[in-house]
């Protein structure tokens, strides 16, 4: 009797081990967490392998992430912003994807440049990019047609002119540039090529010439009435679009939906979207190279079927399938021929951005800088507390402090 009570228990052991082997566990936030378990009930018929998908808030989600790092808990697949792969890369907390990709003829080709540069650290893929997001200019085309405009500005001096000019006849603003974000000042730095970050990410470089005249260019929207310069001037974008308050904005893909649910009727077929200007010829301008991407623990134990997951979730055909069920773009170029896509006029100024498209620095100390310098100068040049000269000067000071420890690391090549 012992005897067969040992052996149920070594049959039911290895079963259960066998089951356990068989599942992958899955991490993805929002409304990607909510809708993505639609897709992952097609990948387990395909491959006989459970998923078993966790939703977490985005509010939430970077916390979460480091706990289960710490705590050894962190799922075999998950969803990560571009800008927090350099974090995860740096705490070793996810594997390089070279030799799965080679390993499995997995075509990078496919997708667009600048966001899968987003994804790589030092020359090696740690992220395969699973939608993307860019900003484009948005535009109330009708205010424009009355000023004898009929295309979107593809220049600065354009951009600026027209702004002069709409402010001038309309007595409104022309364009938004919230104070409270740092995407404007941003995106017209890399615009005018500026360097950001210099010496191996060690030093910050807001003092040069590139950046500083991206930085003037941006706050003589603000010094001229072009653009509001006090975040309380506009509680509600859509109805100041709406109203003829402001007449572009730049903004993501997000707002198309958002924008045909919340502007009336009338004006409906008044707005469009654009590629962004550049400073020179070169239309259209650098946007940047946004998304998120699908990434594996390096503590997982099954990475090779972790990789099938993330191959499976990449496929132009499902990320269609994602399109359809949460408007994600899809990050593969050979998506975008299916008609929903082609055939949708506020989505095509997209595709065209996304081929121009640029990372930002890849440090884990970026996204501190962006949120707790960049837009807190943004807002003092805005309101004229500081000169843009003198923002620059405190921003380099104050990012070289934050800075310090990694610079440390890379003279005792500690770090590369």
């Amino acid at each position: 009797m012992k005897r067969e009570l040992i052996i149920i228990f070594l049959v039911s052991f290895f079963i259960s081990c066998s089951k356990k082997d068989d599942t992958l566990t899955f991490w993805a936030m929002g409304v990607e967490g909510e809708n993505v378990i639609k897709l992952t009930t097609e990948f387990e018929r395909q491959y006989k392998i459970k998923v078993k998908v966790q939703q977490i808030p985005w509010s939430a989600a970077h916390e979460k992430l480091i706990t289960a790092f710490v705590s050894n808990t962190l799922p075999d697949v998950f969803q990560l912003g571009n800008t927090w792969i350099p974090e995860f890369v740096a705490l070793n907390a996810i594997i390089s994807l070279d030799s799965l990709c080679e390993k499995n003829n997995f075509d990078l080709n496919d997708f667009f440049d600048g966001i899968l540069e987003s994804n790589k650290i030092d020359g090696n893929l740690y992220g395969i990019p699973w939608y993307v997001d860019t900003r484009v200019l948005f535009y109330r085309k009708d205010i424009m047609e009355k000023l004898g405009r009929k295309n979107p500005p593809k220049t600065w001096e354009e951009l600026y002119q027209l702004s002069k000019l709409i402010h001038e006849k309309t007595n409104q603003y022309a364009i938004y540039f919230p104070t409270n974000e740092w995407v404007p000042l941003i995106v017209l730095a890399l615009q005018n090529k500026a360097q950001l970050l210099s010496d191996n990410f060690t030093e910050p470089a807001f003092t040069c010439s590139n950046f500083v005249q991206a930085f003037n260019f941006l706050a003589r929207f603000y010094h001229e009435n072009l653009s509001p310069s006090n975040i309380t001037e506009v509680t509600n974008i859509y109805q100041a679009f709406e109203e003829g308050y402001i007449t572009m904005y730049i903004t993501g893909p997000w707002n198309i939906s958002e924008f045909k649910k919340r502007i009336k009727r009338e004006i409906q077929n008044s707005w469009m979207t654009a590629p962004l200007p550049s400073p020179d010829s070169s239309y259209p301008g650098v946007s940047l190279a946004g998304g998120a991407s699908l990434v594996i623990n390096s503590k997982s134990r099954k990475k090779d079927l972790a990789f099938k997951l993330v191959e499976f979730l990449s496929r132009p055909e499902i990320q269609i399938k994602f399109y359809n069920l949460i408007s994600a773009l899809p990050s593969r170029r050979s998506a975008w021929i299916n008609s929903n896509l082609v055939n949708d006029k506020y989505l095509q100024p997209f595709r065209i951005q996304l081929e121009k498209t640029q990372a930002m620095p890849k440090i884990a100390e970026w996204e501190n800088i962006m949120i707790s310098r960049i837009q807190k100068y943004v807002e003092e040049v805005a309101m004229k507390k500081v000169t843009v000269l003198e923002a620059c000067d405190n921003l380099n000071n104050e990012t070289r402090k934050l800075l310090r420890k990694r610079k440390e690391l890379v003279s005792q090549g500690l770090l590369k």
